[in-house]
């Protein structure tokens, strides 16, 4: 399957437009939309976002992942990297480091193929998706092996300690693992203070709680309400953990 994630959002024809690319050169593969709303102009967050939605696509799955607001600039590079069986195909601005920090068999690619028809704003369509098609019916990487190091960016964190990603409902996701957090520690966002539940259930209707949410991020969630907007949050307010 190919899967996207994106923040173009669902309106207008951005994503309609790759998607015919997609249904063109890919006919005989579902895609799948992922994510349609990524953090908005921001590789970073959107980082550890896929990175944390990934893991439960099977083997051979695609990504054609755009979040790229340094499209056209000729020092961005395109990139197809392999993390553990899956493909990974858009902008070398570190949207793919943590997914590769993190995968144990990691393979990087420079894109050299170019299209006869690339504009220079809409990389996702004519670059982008025309090589998760071509990687989809199993051809290689139309481009260059390079040095995995020399593509990691080891500034950043292996956790990252933000709200990274905002939801319909207004939870508001970090990206943090909760993995190795005990049920004693709070996360301290924006001035306040929030202890773990497991569930929406195991506070009252207008509580504030954190808890380990389906794809093993930190999450910030006010049961039956907004945590976005009881506790005035935002993408890139950073969080802090301590123990109760």
């Amino acid at each position: 399957m190919i899967v996207t994630f994106t923040d173009f959002g669902s309106d207008g024809p951005y994503l309609g437009q790759m998607k015919a690319v997609l249904a063109r050169e890919a006919p005989d593969h579902a895609v799948i939309d992922l994510f349609t709303n990524a953090p908005r102009y921001n590789p970073r967050a959107a980082a550890y976002l896929l990175a944390a939605y990934a893991e439960e696509f099977p083997d051979d799955t695609v990504f054609l992942a755009v979040v790229d607001p340094g499209v056209g600039d000729p020092a961005r590079r395109p990139a197809a990297v392999q993390v553990d069986g899956r493909w990974f195909v858009g902008p070398d601005n570190g949207l793919f480091n943590v997914l590769a920090a993190r995968g144990t068999q990691v393979a990087w690619w420079d894109i050299d193929w170019r299209p006869t028809r690339l504009s220079a704003s809409f990389h996702g369509r004519d670059l982008f998706a025309p090589v998760a098609a071509r990687l989809a019916c199993g051809e290689s990487p139309p481009g260059t092996r390079s040095e995995l190091a020399m593509r990691l960016r080891p500034d950043w964190p292996e956790e990252l300690a933000e709200i990274i990603y905002i939801d319909h409902f207004g939870n508001a996701m970090t990206g943090a693992r909760a993995a190795s957090l005990s049920d004693t520690v709070s996360v301290q966002v924006r001035g306040g203070r929030v202890g773990r539940a497991r569930t929406f259930s195991a506070v009252p209707p207008g509580a504030a709680f954190w808890y380990e949410n389906a794809n093993g991020l930190v999450e910030i969630a006010v049961n039956q309400g907004r945590a976005d907007q009881a506790l005035e949050l935002a993408v890139g307010d950073r969080v802090a953990f301590s123990e109760d």
